[in-house]
């Protein structure tokens, strides 16, 4: 699966970008970028994929994605056509030298130098903070140039200080070394989220690949350092989680939608993924939402 470079230009009057993409223009490949972006759904849902973690978002999230991090946004349909149900997302790209190194040595700017470091992971943000940086993302759309900068350095102040951040790619993800390893990865990729709810077996994931079962197993983990089996759980309980904050559906037909024959499987995969129960999590995370 290959990322591809994608170059941000900054204009005379701008040293860094906000912008608002709505529609078939939020939709992206696989890429990555120099820059660090502030990114605010705000009216969008699907999945993400970003380095080598797998998730599902909804309107009103707000991330933060390292500098040159592998990522992808699978909108869902609905949010990438025109009219009515078109989807918005509104981000903010700079780079992460924007400040420079002496401001950045500053003793008053240790934390923000520190999260810079930190972001390369990702950063999901919850709660009041996610509102209020969501809030300042949009304003900043019509603010000056001056006023732009200030509130960026302000939220960059406010994330810096949360004390539990919620990273997303491991530390050790890398970026695949060869352009056909990277397609190749791409197609197990598409296949698995457009099939996750049905069953998949490790034979008809390495026919995609023209590969033998065991070949296809060494492959995927050695580029992915998790196996196949590990990423469908990951991507049919990230489904599952989306369903149980968004829908009314019981915890049995859930699990059914997410591609489980028994509801004892799921609960156990689920637990293993999130450390929770299904209406555990639900319950955590609805309290967690006000």
């Amino acid at each position: 699966m290959k990322p591809i470079l994608r170059q941000i230009t900054a204009t005379p009057n701008y040293s860094f970008v906000v912008r608002s993409d709505k529609g078939e223009y939020m939709v992206n490949n696989w890429h990555y970028h120099p820059e660090i972006e502030l990114l605010f759904m705000k009216k969008s849902a699907g999945s993400w994929l970003i380095g080598d973690h797998i998730g599902h978002y909804k309107v009103g999230d707000v991330i933060i994605i390292g500098a040159n991090l592998p990522h992808t946004f699978r909108h869902e349909e609905m949010y990438t056509t025109g009219g009515e149900s078109a989807g918005e997302a509104i981000c903010v790209k700079f780079l992460p030298e924007i400040f420079g190194n002496d401001f950045l040595n500053l003793p008053e700017t240790k934390q923000i130098k520190e999260l810079l470091a930190k972001c390369s992971c990702g950063i999901k943000l919850t709660g009041k903070i996610r509102d209020r940086v969501a809030d300042t993302i949009e304003k900043m759309l019509t603010m000056t140039a001056g006023k732009k900068l200030i509130c960026l350095l302000s939220m960059l102040e406010e994330i810096a200080e949360i004390k539990n951040q919620q990273l997303l790619s491991s530390k050790g993800f890398m970026q695949l070394p060869g352009d056909v390893d990277r397609d190749r990865i791409k197609l197990v990729f598409d296949f698995t989220f457009a099939h996750y709810y049905e069953k998949i077996t490790i034979d008809a994931v390495a026919n995609l690949l023209n590969m033998t079962p065991q070949s296809f197993c060494r492959f995927f983990k050695s580029r992915t350092k998790k196996t196949y089996i590990q990423f469908l759980m990951e991507v049919r309980i990230g489904s599952a989680c989306r369903l149980l904050i968004e829908d009314e559906k019981t915890v049995a037909e859930i699990s059914y939608e997410c591609g489980y024959n028994t509801i004892s499987h799921f609960n156990k995969h689920f637990k293993c993924i999130t450390g929770k129960k299904p209406l555990e999590y639900k319950k955590d995370y609805l309290k967690e939402d006000r």
